[in-house]
């Protein structure tokens, strides 16, 4: 009889060996990011949401967190930082605070088009890119289209470079976006988003640069938006290298799998929404199509000379950005 509860006792402690092996650990993440809920990002990720949770048969769960709730981008990046946030979807832009060579999606004229755009971040430079910041604790995990961002201003349409000077544009707090505004000759005045819309109808700025669904927030102050289409600055979506680390590899190739997935439908989802912008603005705003975008292309290449010495390692990805057919 001891013989036989000795063979049972060592059986079962197998099983629940084997069967501890084998499932994995349950994550509960929260990806907060500063979007409305009827944006875009927000509805793709929501969706993402369900296809990781449904893949990974529920131990894989994303909360996502809207509208700045938790802070601004930089805040939420910190946050993961201190390991009170797992994920948080922020603009490339954002990231070359942590990692200058982001810097590279932020160089003027460098995408050619959005198939350049999404053959490099869906290519091994995307993948480079995403790994620049895992010494700060968090790498880069898919990324999402946020358009072209132009100029649009309150009493003048920008044609040329010349169109800019005497102007005051307000830019994202980015030293790229500064050299760039102030190589075309206007006048970089770095706010939040959310003080755009004031300081335009103020007249403390005379205009703004984004894509073409900041209008939802911006068109009522707003005569001109002047496809002049200086960069291309996708969104990145990073998570807690300690959280990526701890999850098993298959959790890991669903969590990519369900990325690639989401990032090839967002392409049709971010095309309708632009429109959809355009259809809810009507005829509140002039669209100016007749920019020379070549002299606008001229007027920056002096910041890729300055790259070259001033920070090899941006422009070693602007090379290679660059190459890719």
């Amino acid at each position: 009889m001891k013989k036989f509860l000795s063979i049972m006792l060592c059986l079962v402690m197998v099983m629940a060996f084997a069967s501890g092996a084998s499932a994995d650990k349950s994550f509960f993440l929260t990806l907060a990011h500063n979007l409305a809920e009827d944006h875009a990002v927000h509805i793709a990720m929501m969706q993402w949401a369900d296809a990781v949770n449904t893949a990974s048969d529920g131990s894989i769960t994303i909360n996502i967190i809207p509208n700045g709730q938790l802070g601004s981008e930089a805040d939420c990046v910190s946050q993961i930082q201190a390991s009170q946030l797992e994920m948080t979807k922020v603009s490339a832009g954002t990231l070359a605070n942590f990692a200058g060579a982001w810097n590279c999606v932020s160089v003027p004229y460098v995408f050619r088009d959005k198939d350049h755009l999404y053959k490099v971040m869906n290519g091994p430079e995307g993948q480079d890119m995403y790994k620049l910041t895992e010494k700060d604790g968090f790498i880069g995990l898919a990324w999402l289209e946020s358009g072209t961002r132009c100029f649009y201003t309150a009493n003048k349409a920008v044609r040329t470079p010349a169109d800019l000077k005497g102007l005051k544009i307000r830019t994202m707090d980015s030293q790229m976006a500064i050299d760039m505004m102030n190589a075309f000759g206007g006048s970089a005045t770095v706010m939040g988003y959310s003080d755009i819309y004031t300081g335009m109808q103020q007249g403390v700025i005379d205009g703004a640069e984004n894509n073409i669904t900041a209008l939802r927030d911006h068109a009522d102050v707003t005569k001109f938006y002047c496809y002049d289409e200086h960069t291309m600055i996708p969104d990145v979506i990073v998570i807690s290298t300690k959280v990526w680390n701890e999850m098993s590899d298959a959790q890991k190739k669903i969590m990519n799998d369900t990325a690639a997935e989401m990032i090839t439908n967002y392409r049709g989802l971010w095309a309708q929404f632009e429109e959809d912008v355009k259809a809810q603005v009507g005829d509140k705003v002039e669209y100016v199509r007749d920019v020379d975008k070549a002299a606008f292309q001229e007027a920056v290449a002096p910041l890729y000379e300055k790259l070259k010495t001033s920070e090899p390692e941006t422009y070693s990805f602007v090379e290679r950005i660059q190459a890719v057919n």
